[in-house]
C-alpha cells in the first residue's frame, strides 16, 4: 500500500553522516570521483569490536616494550621469544584495526581528496615498516608501542564519533507506521478484513470509531470528528460528513464513517510527505567536520615536512638516521590528539545535554545551534498543549459559573469528544459534583443532549442553539465575538428550553512557552510561529507570548517552504515540531528540534530531541552549542598548535646544536597533547547551562 521509499543519501556515510563524495566532485554514478566512499564497510559495531580487540593485544605491547624501562624502571618477565611479542602483536594490530585506515586512505587518494585517514595511514604504515625493518636488522629502537597505541586511539576515537550521529533514514520508516496493518472494506456485499497492500481505488472501506484512517478518500457514508493533528496541525478534530475529503493515517472520532477509496501508494498524502522528508535530508548541504579540515591541512604539512626532511638527510647523512627523522615528523604530526579532539567534546556535551533535558540526536545539529538567527515554532503541541481547555464560562443572565459547567460536564460526561473532555475536566478541577446523564444523545455535527436532573439539557455550537432557537444577551454577545475573534472554540449550555450559558475552550499555552520566548529575545534571537490553524488562532498565540512574526493556515507541505522562506533572507533557521506534518520543516531547517512526546516521525527528522517537552531548554541548546564550538576550536589548537615548534625539531632543524627529536620522544610529546585535549574537554562539564 504505501511506498518503500528509499534515501538517495548523496554521497554520505550512511553510518556517521559525513560527506563522502563532494558534490563538486561527483562526476559520474560509475566511475571517477563517483565511486568514492572512504567510510566503506565503517559502522559504529566494527570500530568498537575492532577497538576493544586492539586495547587488548597492545597492553603487552607497551609492557614489553622500551618504554616503561626507560621512564619506569619496569621489566616484563621474560621468556624464550618474549622479544618479539612486540613485533608479533603490534602486526596484529596493524593488519586488523589499523588496514581500516589504510584502505579508506586509498579511497581518498583515488579521490584526490587526502585527509585524516590518509595521515593516520602514512604514519602506521612508515611506522611499522621502520620497525619492522629495524627488528630484522637486530635493533631494538623500534616504534611497536607507539604503533599499537596509535591505531588504538584512533579506533576509539570515531568509534566514539560515529555513535555520536546517527542517520535519518528512520523517519521514512516511522512515517509508515501512521497506517494500519489491515483494512477493512466491503466487498461483495460483505465487509472483510485485508492487509493494507491489497487496498485499491474505489475500495469501500469502514472506519470504526478510534480506528486509524487506512487510505486518502471520500467519506460516503456516516458522521464523526476526525483527529488530524498529525498531518495538519490543526487542533480542532475536524467534522466529516458525507462528501469530506479524509487523510490515511488520521484517527477517528466517536462515529462510524465509511470511506471510499481514491488515492493509494505514491499519489497519497503520506507518500507525499516522505517525499518531502527524502528531498529535503537530499539537498540540505552538511558542514564539514572542523577535525577533517585540520587534519587536511596537516596531512598536506606532515607529507611535505616528512618529504622534504628525507631527502635532506639523504644528501648528509646515512639512511637509516634519514628514515628516522621523517619517521619522528610522521609520528608527531599524526593525530593522536586530532582524533580526539572533536569527538570527545561532543561525547561531554551530549551527555550533558541529556542532564539538561534534551538528546542530542546529530552531532552537527548541535554544532548548527550556535549559528541559529530565528527559531520557528510549531503552535500546536509545542507551544500549546495541543489539547482543549477551559478558557472562560460566560453566564447567561442570572445564572452562575458553577451551574452552566456542572449541567455541561455531565451531559458530557457520556462523551469522548475532546472538546466534551475538557469541560468535564474543568469541573472536576473545580470540584463540582457531576450528575448522572440519562439517555445520553450525539447530535451529529451540533453537540448533544442528555436528561441531568429531570432537565433536558443540550451542550453544543451555535447551531445548535438556533435550532432550539435560543439567543445570545448583547453583553455576552460582545464578551463572545471577542473570543470568537482569537479563534477560540465557544460552546452553549441549555437547561429546560434556558440558556444556562456559555464556555469557551481554547488551545492551552505552555506557561514554559513565556519563559523560553523570553529567554530567546535575550539572547538576541528572533522567534516565528507556524500553524495549521486560522489567522485568528496565530494572532492570539503570538500576541500572548511577544512572538516577532506568524504563519497562519499553513498546509503540511508547506512548511518546508517556510522554512526556505525565512533562510532566504539569510536567516539560519532552527525548527521546533512534535507532529508528522513537521517533518519535512525539520530536516529542511538548519537545526531540527523536536518535542519528545511528539510522534517518532518528528523525532526521527530532528537532530535534537527536548525530552521533558519544554521549549525553555531551546535557549539551553544554543548555549551548550556555543560552549561546545568553543571547546572544539581550543581543542583544535592544542592537538596541532605544538607542531609548529615539534615538526621543525623532529625534522632536525637544530641538528647543528645537537638537538634531536627521537621518534620515542615525539610519540611521548604526541601523548601529552593528547591528555591536554582530553582535561581541556572535561572543562565543558562544570559550565552551567
Amino acid at each position: 500500500m504505501h511506498p518503500e521509499i528509499k534515501l538517495d543519501k548523496e554521497g554520505l556515510c550512511p553510518e556517521c553522516g559525513m560527506r563522502l563524495v563532494p558534490a563538486a566532485k561527483k562526476e559520474t554514478a560509475h566511475g571517477g570521483h563517483g565511486d568514492f566512499d572512504k567510510h566503506k564497510g565503517h559502522s559504529t559495531n566494527v570500530f568498537k569490536t575492532k577497538f576493544w580487540i586492539s586495547f587488548g593485544l597492545s597492553i603487552p605491547v607497551v609492557l614489553y616494550s622500551d618504554i616503561l624501562r626507560e621512564f619506569f624502571d619496569f621489566t616484563a618477565p621474560a621468556f624464550p621469544g618474549s622479544p618479539y611479542i612486540p613485533f608479533i602483536l603490534a602486526s596484529a594490530i596493524f593488519f586488523y584495526g589499523g588496514w581500516l585506515f589504510i584502505a579508506s586512505a586509498l579511497r581518498e587518494l583515488k579521490a584526490k581528496l587526502p585527509g585524516m585517514m590518509t595521515l593516520i595511514a602514512l604514519a602506521i604504515s612508515v611506522a611499522y615498516a621502520y620497525s619492522v625493518f629495524i627488528t630484522l636488522s637486530g635493533g631494538t629502537e623500534t616504534l611497536f608501542w607507539e604503533l599499537a597505541t596509535l591505531i588504538t586511539i584512533m579506533l576509539l576515537g570515531h568509534w566514539m564519533e560515529m555513535r555520536a550521529v546517527s542517520g535519518a533514514q528512520s523517519a521514512l520508516k516511522e512515517l509508515s507506521k501512521l497506517l494500519p496493518d489491515e483494512a477493512e472494506v466491503i466487498r461483495g456485499g460483505k465487509t472483510e478484513m485485508i492487509p493494507l497492500e491489497e487496498v485499491r481505488v474505489g475500495d469501500i472501506t469502514v472506519v470504526k470509531p478510534g480506528g486509524k484512517i487506512p487510505a486518502d478518500g471520500i467519506v460516503i457514508e456516516g458522521v464523526s470528528d476526525v483527529n488530524e493533528s498529525v498531518a495538519t496541525g490543526e487542533s480542532k478534530p475536524a467534522l466529516k460528513n458525507q462528501g469530506s475529503e479524509i487523510i490515511a493515517g488520521t484517527i477517528n472520532g466517536d462515529g462510524a464513517l465509511k470511506v471510499k477509496v481514491t488515492k493509494i501508494g505514491e499519489n497519497t498524502f503520506l507518500a507525499g510527505v516522505m517525499r518531502l522528508v527524502e528531498e529535503a535530508q537530499s539537498s540540505k548541504s552538511r558542514m564539514q567536520i572542523l577535525s577533517d579540515r585540520a587534519a587536511y591541512f596537516l596531512t598536506v604539512i606532515a607529507v611535505t615536512a616528512g618529504g622534504i626532511t628525507l631527502a635532506v638527510w639523504l644528501v648528509v647523512a646515512d639512511s637509516a638516521f634519514a628514515v628516522s627523522r621523517m619517521v619522528a615528523v610522521l609520528v608527531i604530526a599524526c593525530p593522536h590528539a586530532l582524533g580526539l579532539a572533536i569527538p570527545l567534546v561532543a561525547s561531554i556535551s551530549t551527555t550533558k545535554a541529556a542532564k539538561n533535558g534534551f538528546l542530542v540526536k546529530q552531532r552537527l545539529a548541535l554544532e548548527a545551534a550556535r549559528n541559529i538567527g530565528v527559531v520557528l515554532f510549531d503552535k500546536t503541541g509545542t507551544l500549546t498543549k495541543g489539547e482543549f481547555g477551559v478558557d472562560a464560562v460566560i453566564p447567561a443572565g442570572t445564572e452562575n459559573e458553577t451551574r452552566v459547567l456542572q449541567y455541561a460536564a455531565s451531559a458530557d460526561s457520556e462523551s469522548e469528544h475532546p472538546i466534551a473532555l475538557a469541560i468535564v475536566a474543568e469541573a472536576k478541577k473545580r470540584n463540582l459534583a457531576i450528575y448522572p446523564a440519562k439517555n445520553f444523545q450525539r447530535i451529529a455535527g451540533k453537540g448533544a443532549r442528555a436528561n441531568i436532573e429531570g432537565l433536558e439539557v443540550f451542550i453544543g455550537s451555535e447551531t445548535l442553539l438556533s435550532d432550539l432557537e435560543l439567543a445570545v444577551d448583547a453583553e455576552a454577545r460582545v464578551k463572545l465575538d471577542k473570543f470568537s475573534s482569537e479563534g477560540k472554540t465557544i460552546i452553549f449550555a441549555v437547561a429546560g428550553n434556558s440558556l444556562l450559558g456559555a464556555i469557551v475552550l481554547a488551545d492551552i499555552i505552555r506557561e514554559e512557552s513565556r519563559e523560553a520566548i523570553k529567554s530567546l529575545r535575550d539572547f538576541g534571537i528572533k522567534t516565528a510561529m507556524i500553524t495549521g490553524d486560522t489567522a485568528d488562532v496565530a494572532k492570539w498565540v503570538a500576541g500572548e507570548l511577544g512572538i516577532d512574526e506568524y504563519f497562519a493556515r499553513v498546509l503540511p507541505e508547506q512548511k518546508s517552504e517556510k522554512v526556505k522562506l525565512l533562510q532566504a533572507k539569510g536567516e539560519k533557521v532552527a525548527m521546533v515540531g512534535d507532529g508528522i506534518n513537521d517533518a519535512p520543516a525539520l530536516t529542511q531547517a538548519d537545526l531540527g528540534v523536536a518535542i519528545g512526546a511528539g510522534t517518532n516521525v518528528a523525532i526521527e527528522s530532528a537532530g535534537i530531541i527536548l525530552v521533558k517537552d519544554d521549549p525553555r531548554d531551546i535557549a539551553k541548546i544554543i548555549k551548550l552549542s556555543r560552549l561546545t564550538y568553543s571547546k572544539m576550536i581550543q581543542n583544535l589548537f592544542w592537538a596541532t598548535g605544538y607542531n609548529i615548534v615539534a615538526i621543525p625539531l623532529a625534522a632536525g632543524a637544530l641538528a647543528f646544536k645537537g638537538i634531536f627529536l627521537e621518534p620515542a620522544v615525539a610519540a611521548l610529546f604526541m601523548s601529552l597533547s593528547t591528555i591536554v585535549v582530553a582535561l581541556n574537554a572535561l572543562l565543558l562539564r562544570r559550565r552551567s547551562l
